[in-house]
Parts: structure tokens; sequence; C-alpha cells
């Protein structure tokens, strides 16, 4: 199997102090563009939610419940029955 690696290019020489400042000033600004790109992607992972109405509320409520019931039979019957891997003694 062949992994291509990326290339790597040539270091640049700089001979003078403005080149490295330039340099500089060309880095900081990649760095606040990127900055932007990733504040904007994650400022549009959280949006808020709309407001909900009673019955939405109370639907969630119910199906949250739900998740979390059926999460803890789950994990009881994986115990009961795999216990061992978590240290547990199996009972006779």
């Amino acid at each position: 199997m062949h992994i291509d690696l990326p290339i790597q290019q040539p270091k640049k020489q700089y001979n003078t102090l403005e080149e490295i400042q330039q340099r500089k000033a060309e880095i900081l600004s990649q760095i606040h563009e990127d900055n932007r790109q990733f504040t904007t992607l994650k400022n549009s992972l959280f949006v808020p939610q709309k407001d909900s109405s009673k019955g939405e509320w109370i639907a969630s409520i119910i199906s949250n419940s739900v998740t979390a019931i059926d999460a803890f039979l789950l994990i009881r019957k994986l115990t009961k029955n795999y216990g061992f891997l978590f240290g547990h003694k199996k009972k006779k």
C-alpha cells in the first residue's frame, strides 16, 4: 500500500527585515481568515431553535423520557448478559 505524502515546498530564504515582516503579515492575514471561517462554521452549528408550542414541548419531554428509559433498559440488559466484561460476576 502506497501513501502519498504532501510535497514540502522549499523554504524561502529571507534576506531583509522587510521580507520577514511582509511574510509575517501574510501569515497573520491567513490566520485571521481561517479564524473568520472557523467562527462562521461554528456559529452555523449552534442555530437557536424556534419557540415551540406547549404541545411540542410536552412531546419532546415524552420523547426524551422514552429515549432515557430505553437507554437504561439497554444498559441493564447488557450488564446482565455481559457483566463479566465490566468486572461484575454473573449470578447463577
